[in-house]
């Protein structure tokens, strides 16, 4: 049975799940894990667990092996360049006049890669940059752009509900987000309200949005005439945890009604229009068969008249 172990990389980084193998390992012990950048040194955050029966396996990195005093100087080491590959890059994108924002550096644990983080309104020419970098480190130098959303997963923080970031936390991808999910969920449209650290739409209107589309789907829009039993109205809010509406009755008043006593009038509204749909289509079918035997008479009579010629 596999065991399983959560493992902090940075700081104040997302914690990931690895395979622990046969290590036996405690919490605050560091350990080298395997990652798609390579090795990277990491603190165990728990001791390992077994994977529950029944639950689908997961495929996760393993654990290298437990971190020894050269491994931890190596990291301390990488730590030390990223920190003077950020200040000289940062001097080198203000000499050239470069319109970018330097984000941050990541050197790989072997120090066979360093990759540059950046932001950008448009594509940058980078190229006497990346060469200025090759000449004083003498290894690969990626240049990576990235977005606000990545930016702020990067550097993590706390969201405007006090908890750290979504996306330095756990998320893995970013799901697209948009305005009408804050729309479906009756939310404030401030900006302010349903942006991120980023300056983007908040991850989290993801969450709740199916649930919200599904529960709306059959519930009278706002503005929508209803009729109830304290008369005709429009509604004017919704609230679907209470399932409850909000209706402007016209004598002026506002009411707030379950949504079942809207939604009874909707189903006899409609068994009573597909009870008319029915009645004219039998109409229709009376017309049409009329039609046809009126225009069989009429072929009889004419074969008859040319007979009688």
């Amino acid at each position: 049975m596999t065991k399983r172990v959560r493992v902090r990389l940075t700081e104040y980084g997302k914690i990931q799940e690895f395979d622990s193998g046969n290590f036996v390992l405690n919490k605050g012990q560091k350990v080298l894990v395997e990652t798609e950048q390579g090795l990277a040194l990491g603190i165990v955050c728990d001791a390992p667990r077994s994977q529950e029966e029944g639950l689908p396996i997961k495929p996760a990195n393993k654990v290298y092996r437990l971190a020894s005093q050269k491994d931890i100087g190596k990291f301390e080491k990488k730590g030390q360049v990223e920190k003077d590959v950020y200040t000289f890059c940062g001097e080198r994108i203000k000499e050239r006049s470069l319109s970018m924002s330097l984000v941050a550096v990541d050197r790989h644990y072997d120090g066979s890669k360093i990759i540059v983080y950046f932001t950008a309104d448009q594509r940058v020419d980078f190229r006497e940059l990346v060469r200025d970098l090759v000449q004083k480190y003498r290894t690969r130098v990626e240049m990576r752009q990235i977005g606000a959303r990545h930016q702020a997963k990067m550097f993590g923080g706390l969201g405007i509900c006090g908890r750290p970031l979504c996306c330095s936390s756990f998320l893995n991808t970013f799901a697209p987000v948009s305005i009408k999910m804050a729309k479906t969920q009756s939310l404030s449209l401030n900006p302010a309200k349903i942006s991120g650290m980023c300056g983007r739409l908040m991850c989290c209107l993801t969450y709740e949005h199916d649930f919200y589309e599904k529960a709306t789907q059959n519930i009278p829009k706002n503005g929508k005439a209803v009729s109830t039993a304290h008369g005709k109205g429009k509604v004017v809010r919704q609230n679907v945890l209470r399932e409850t509406l909000t209706v402007a009755l016209e004598s002026g008043e506002e009411m707030e009604i379950l949504q079942q006593e809207v939604l009874e009038n909707r189903d006899s509204h409609n068994q009573n229009s597909d009870n008319n749909k029915k009645i004219d289509e039998q109409g229709d079918n009376n017309i049409k068969s009329d039609k046809q035997a009126n225009n069989g008479q009429n072929r009889n009579i004419k074969e008859n008249n040319k007979q009688k010629q």
